[in-house]
């Protein structure tokens, strides 16, 4: 807690901008907020109400660098020129989260992965809700936590934290952390080295002590070349797919459908939960439910209140999400799925036989470890995007049928003429959204609509 009036400056005029400067007035800091691009209507209304003093598409350096301290948005690079000069004058740089935690008793438990984040953040949320603990939702699912400190009424806060907003973090302490994943993503914010990326996502683990946790994959290569627990106090989580000799497992999957539990502050015998009613599909959905459910337990949610929640979940849009089932057709929309492991994780999660959806932007995406899943599962893949030149020289030949599209409508109506009852027409398309898109909601929205005109 701080009491004594600072002069802060907040860069970018966002949800975690807007809420960073609703708190800092609130603590009464004399408060600027500075957006190098346009300020949305909706962000200019709240600081024009509360009387906060703002400028938009500049950055006012003169005035920036007065600062005692400065909150920056997770979207502005290290490389930025404001940046920049902030290091120069060796100006404290922190980040929303950092600033919000400072004001709150609350116990955070917070998330953080490449992939698996939301559904993560989302499941955890409601596993806590449903039993009725007072719990708040934040971070990188929209949300800004500092505007919720500033009422503070909740006891818990489940975070959301991608590594942009890890890495302006110094004195953040997390309760629970869970560590779901780490694969090459974001490489550009640093450097192209996979060191310095998965540094920045284990800081969610850096500051805690003997009565903390933390929950991570102990089936995640990254993770176990980069996580030094050797001399962590913390209570160490460690979950897998399956029960592995070569670790004390926090949790692991007996079968499919039970998870098994074994916490280290209860006596030797492991608890079972079956998962059996939950709505999510896949082996990645296994890993997410396995640390949300850890989470959860370490809470005090006992597995008959976990069983009860799981059945009532729902998931964030356009992630491996059911839409509709026709003629005992299943239509999927897993428009979230831009990368190559999350198709995957699509792709090998799904036990029915598949008409495949995809295409897009290509990302630089080598498509080889899809290759046998398509053998095993896929009768037709349709592409949608304007250039399919490379999923067509991938797929074509380990597909029985390969045509292409540069219309959802189409795309959907000929999936529903090619499948079969039993079958599952799949939208996971591997690639970013933006040639016929203007992202993947978008995608995943139109998808939606054609399924629902069917």
């Amino acid at each position: 807690m701080t009491a004594v009036s600072k002069n802060i400056v907040i860069l970018g005029a966002a949800e975690s901008g807007v809420g960073a400067a609703l708190l800092a007035q609130a603590k009464g800091h004399t408060t600027f907020v500075s957006d190098r691009g346009p300020i949305q209507p909706q962000y200019k209304e709240k600081l024009t109400q509360a009387g906060i003093e703002f400028e938009e598409n500049q950055h006012s350096l003169a005035r920036i660098l007065l600062a005692d301290e400065v909150i920056k948005s997770p979207g502005i690079p290290e490389k930025a020129a404001v940046i920049k000069a902030l290091r120069e004058k060796n100006i404290a740089v922190i980040s929303e989260i950092e600033f919000a935690s400072r004001y709150t008793k609350a116990r955070f438990i917070a998330i953080t992965g490449t992939n698996g984040k939301t559904t993560t953040t989302l499941l955890t949320y409601h596993l806590l809700k449903e039993a009725g603990l007072s719990v708040g939702l934040a971070g990188n699912i929209g949300y800004s936590l500092a505007e919720q400190v500033i009422t503070d009424k909740f006891a818990y806060y489940v975070l959301e934290l991608s590594s942009f907003q890890l890495d302006d973090t110094k004195d953040f302490h997390p309760w629970i952390s869970l560590l779901l994943n780490i694969t090459p993503d974001h490489l550009d914010r640093y450097d192209y080295s996979l060191a310095k990326y998965a540094e920045a996502k284990l800081r969610i683990a850096e500051n805690l002590v003997s009565d903390d946790y933390l929950i991570y994959n102990a089936d995640d290569e990254t993770i176990e070349r980069f996580l030094k627990t050797a001399f962590m106090t913390a209570f160490l989580l460690p979950f897998s797919l399956h029960h592995r000799p070569d670790y004390h497992l926090a949790a692991y999957y007996e079968d499919d459908y039970t998870l098994c539990l074994h916490l280290p502050t209860d006596d030797q015998h492991p608890e079972k939960v079956s998962v059996k009613n939950s709505p999510l599909i896949g082996q990645h959905n296994h890993q997410n439910m396995a640390a949300a459910i850890l989470a959860a337990r370490v809470a005090g949610v006992s597995p008959r209140q976990i069983e009860a929640a799981l059945r009532s979940f729902k998931n964030a849009d356009h992630r491996l999400q059911l839409v509709r089932e026709i003629a005992d057709i299943q239509y999927i929309n897993d428009s979230k799925a831009t990368n190559v492991e999350a198709a995957w994780y699509a792709l090998d999660g799904i036990k029915r036989p598949i008409v495949w959806i995809a295409g897009g932007t290509d990302k630089g995406n080598d498509y080889a470890t899809l290759q046998p899943l398509a053998e095993q599962k896929v009768k037709a893949l349709i592409c949608l995007g304007v250039d399919n030149t490379k999923l067509r020289a991938a797929f074509e030949s380990h597909v029985p049928h390969f045509e292409e599209t540069q219309s959802m409508t189409d795309a959907v109506r000929r999936a529903a003429a090619l499948a079969a009852p039993g079958d599952v027409v799949l939208l996971s398309p591997c690639c970013a959204s933006f040639d016929l898109f203007k992202n993947y909601e978008d995608r995943g929205r139109q998808f939606a609509a054609a399924v629902q005109a069917l």
